[in-house]
């Protein structure tokens, strides 16, 4: 077994397991670092927690209900506004959050009374919302309280509204994928089957595991509209709470992120005979096997052929002139989730970078079986790292840019690599053809960054950074000043005042057009 032990956790010898590195000959059997267990102690894990799981991933991006957190404010905070959920209703649920604010008075004696005054003022504030999820946490599930006896009350007293109750308190799994599960489990057990939905198409689909990252649901929602699919309901990336309500009238389930919302097709598929189909939206050759695989069940496979040509003709040239600049690049791959192996081997195929790590912090092992398949030899798979292990990767591995959160993303920003953030993206959406090569040119941009290269000198200890891509300083007297910014490169060097660095962006990379001083 390739077990990888990192110098900075040698006191927790347990750690060793969690970290493999994947050599030649290895199969999934022996190259499989131990995952999805709760974390170690003195780790400093920075997973999320079950509550997070459920409020923060799955039920925030329906966008026509109250989200209300029935607990220290603390919690409610941490999960508002962190990722770009965008929706077509103003971004209801990005602008607004609500929580009960439970303070230690209330733990002594019980809170019920006052989460059923904060969930009268939050329908008389939001007067067009007549929908509400409630969340539990820690606190609040220690304590005892009984969230859905109190939403039962209020919907008698108040015939119009509607709520759903998701008790997942933090403690509730080992990561946030435990929230995922009870969410699931939640929604198809309280909601699904109570309302009837007008049926228009022949070809009817549940969009499951799509949350409208900047807009990744829309674009895959137009494929769909394009091959005549009617989208009855979308879990839950801009979704309407009663078209989820519905989701039991579906021909097909059709299944993005399988880390967060399997559960619900297979409940589906147990309890209503709706089938699930697994697809990908990420990369040319997996969202055109997708459509393909859609297009074969419905028996419309011409309709996806008509699309896939189309827009391959169409992007395929931009995506081959990304790929060509991009060839070699290294790569840390630390999404989290699914992105770990929708990712993993089409951005080698299709981009030209290499993998040399990946990572996840809340998915299962089968996710990471998965990521280490379709990833090269050489390459990292970590389960669960903390800060100072990410840092000691990143200090072995020497990535060109790493795919991440936005915690580690700035941790790897302060030691000189630059970061894209897989969950909530730069400039998405990163799904669909034009997507793609969106998610090349962030790539381009953050390798190739004027900025991100100067970022790399040391001005108390490496002045003339020749081994930066930088035209070595010329460091001149003041008498001198005018020749040197009127571009003269030949000047004898010496001690002096000004430290000139000319032409920086045209040596970066010979993409970026020369410019000329403004004293020339």
């Amino acid at each position: 077994m390739p077990y990888h032990e990192f110098e900075c956790s040698t006191c927790i010898p347990e750690r060793k397991k969690h970290a493999v590195t994947k050599v030649e000959g290895e199969d999934l059997t022996s190259c499989l670092p131990l995952g999805y267990l709760n974390t170690i102690p003195g780790s400093i894990s920075e997973r999320g927690c079950a509550y997070c799981g459920a409020k923060h991933v799955i039920g925030t991006p329906m966008k026509d209900v109250i989200h209300i957190s029935h607990g220290p404010i603390g919690c409610t905070y941490d999960t508002w506004q962190t990722k770009r959920y965008i929706s077509d209703n103003g971004n209801f649920q990005l602008k607004y959050t609500f929580a009960t604010d439970v303070r230690e008075k209330h733990i002594v004696f019980g809170a019920e009374k006052l989460l059923k005054q904060n969930i009268i003022e939050a329908f008389k504030a939001c007067p067009d919302i007549k929908r509400m999820t409630i969340y539990q946490t820690c606190a609040t599930a220690l304590i005892g309280d009984d969230i859905n006896a109190i939403a039962e009350e209020v919907m008698e007293e108040l015939p119009d509204v509607d709520i759903f109750v998701c008790n997942s308190p933090g403690f509730a799994g080992p990561s946030q994928s435990g929230g995922h599960h009870k969410i699931n489990i939640a929604w198809i057990n309280q909601k699904v089957g109570t309302v009837e939905p007008e049926i228009t198409s022949d070809y009817v689909i549940n969009y499951v595991g799509e949350y409208n990252i900047q807009g990744d649901q829309e674009v895959m929602q137009d494929f769909f509209k394009r091959m005549g699919i009617q989208v009855l309901s979308t879990f839950t990336g801009n979704g309407s709470y009663d078209d989820l309500r519905s989701m039991h009238r579906a021909h097909l389930n059709v299944l993005e992120c399988a880390r967060s919302a399997e559960y619900i097709c297979n409940e589906l598929r147990v309890r209503y005979g709706i089938p699930r189909l697994d697809i990908d939206g990420f990369g040319f050759e997996p969202l055109s096997a997708s459509l393909r695989k859609v297009g074969l069940f419905f028996g419309i496979e011409d309709r996806a052929q008509a699309i896939i040509e189309e827009e391959t003709k169409k992007w395929k040239p931009h995506l081959d002139w990304y790929k060509e600049r991009l060839q070699g690049k290294k790569v840390c791959l630390w999404p989290g989730g699914s992105k770990l192996w929708h990712w993993a081997n089409v951005i080698e195929e299709e981009m030209g970078l290499k993998v040399v790590s990946v990572y996840t912090k809340f998915g299962h092992q089968g996710d990471m079986e998965k990521g280490i398949a379709r990833c090269s030899e050489g390459a990292l798979a970590i389960d669960d790292p903390n800060e100072l292990e990410g840092l000691e990767a990143l200090e072995k591995l020497k990535p060109d840019i790493i795919f991440t959160g936005k915690r580690p993303g700035e941790v790897a920003k302060k030691v000189g690599v630059p970061y894209l953030n897989a969950h909530a993206y730069h400039n998405g959406p990163w799904k669909g053809y034009e997507g793609w090569v969106r998610f090349a040119r962030d790539i381009y941009n953050a390798i190739y960054s004027p900025i991100h290269q100067l970022s790399k000198i040391d001005i108390s200890k490496d002045p003339i950074a020749t081994d930066r891509g930088f035209l070595t300083p010329t460091l001149i007297s003041d008498a001198s000043l005018d020749d040197a910014v009127r571009g003269r490169t030949d000047l004898q060097p010496y001690t002096g005042k000004y430290d000139i660095v000319p032409d920086l962006r045209a040596r970066i990379h010979p993409e970026f057009p020369r410019r000329q001083s403004a004293a020339q």
